[in-house]
């Protein structure tokens, strides 16, 4: 009999190994497991030993899982996912909803969109924590580095199951007290633009004016569009903007028409490992509900 199958792969087994698969390395995986990383090191040997084969490539950079403890993996994510259904089941009162909740997105997004509909999301279930993680740098659902994304893309990607929530239309804005009141106010440089050349170089924004108006440098360089937003207001520049975050705004003024090829899609996505959690589709339904772009 060989080794794989005299060796009983226990939860905790499947546990760190579904912890170093989406940690990537020893600290991180400690981190998410309440260990320290030898612990971590010390079971994977064990493991390793049991079954008789490496199950991570050891890099440089941390472990690289390989096919066996990718496969391990999606069977621990399972079990994961039916033992926080089994406890979601232990709530005190049908109603009630508890556990935390990791949302990602931009900057902009959340201020703009997702900030405002969150008080009536506290209200009717208080015992829900909610971790928001604001960044241009995309962050993990695979590795459950967070539970849902709210995303502007044209193309969500496959392995996430996601709603799509609508177009986000973009424009360009002026300050409201500004002499610039059209595009060719803007291309003969009464104010600088304002954009985030070097911070999202594929925003489609900077695509668009890259192609129509090569020849205009940026007067400042902002690593989000909702500093490029607070940046017009202050009587700094031009900037192309989303309609839902500007057009609200009194200290700013629209000078184009939507500009059709900057246009994106606003998506809500999840992992579909995770998306029936009580705790998770509970926000999943109040974010589709009520995050309104127009």
């Amino acid at each position: 009999m060989s080794a794989k199958m005299q060796y009983r792969l226990t939860t905790a087994d499947l546990e760190t190994l579904l912890a170093l698969v989406r940690g990537g390395t020893l600290a991180i995986a400690g981190e998410r497991l309440e260990v320290d990383s030898s612990t971590v090191f010390r079971n994977l040997q064990r493991i390793e030993r049991g079954i008789g084969q490496t199950l991570f490539e050891r890099t440089r950079s941390g472990y690289l899982a390989g096919d066996t403890a990718l496969e391990l993996a999606r069977h621990a994510e399972r079990l994961e996912s039916e033992i926080e259904a089994a406890r979601s089941l232990l709530q005190v009162t049908p109603e009630q909803v508890s556990g935390q909740v990791r949302i990602t997105t931009t900057d902009t997004i959340l201020h703009g969109l997702v900030a405002p509909v969150l008080k009536l999301l506290h209200d009717r279930h208080p015992q829900l924590r909610l971790d928001l993680h604001a960044g241009n740098q995309p962050v993990s659902l695979t590795r459950r580095d967070a539970d849902i994304a709210v995303r502007a893309t044209r193309k969500p990607p496959e392995h996430l199951i996601g709603r799509h929530l609508g177009p986000i239309r973009v424009a360009l804005f002026a300050p409201r007290k500004s002499r610039v009141r059209s595009l060719d106010d803007a291309v003969t440089g009464v104010l600088p633009w304002i954009a985030p050349d070097d911070a999202l170089p594929d925003h489609p924004s900077v695509v668009w004016r890259r192609k129509h108006f090569p020849k205009i440098v940026p007067g400042y360089q902002v690593d989000s569009i909702l500093s490029a937003a607070e940046f017009v207001s202050l009587g700094l520049g031009v900037a192309l903007l989303p309609l839902f975050l500007a057009k609200p705004r009194s200290d700013l003024r629209q000078v184009t028409p939507e500009i059709t090829e900057c246009t994106t899609a606003l998506w809500l996505l999840a992992h579909p490992e995770s998306r029936h959690l009580r705790r998770i589709s509970t926000v999943l339904q109040h974010l589709a509900e009520h995050l309104q772009l127009e």
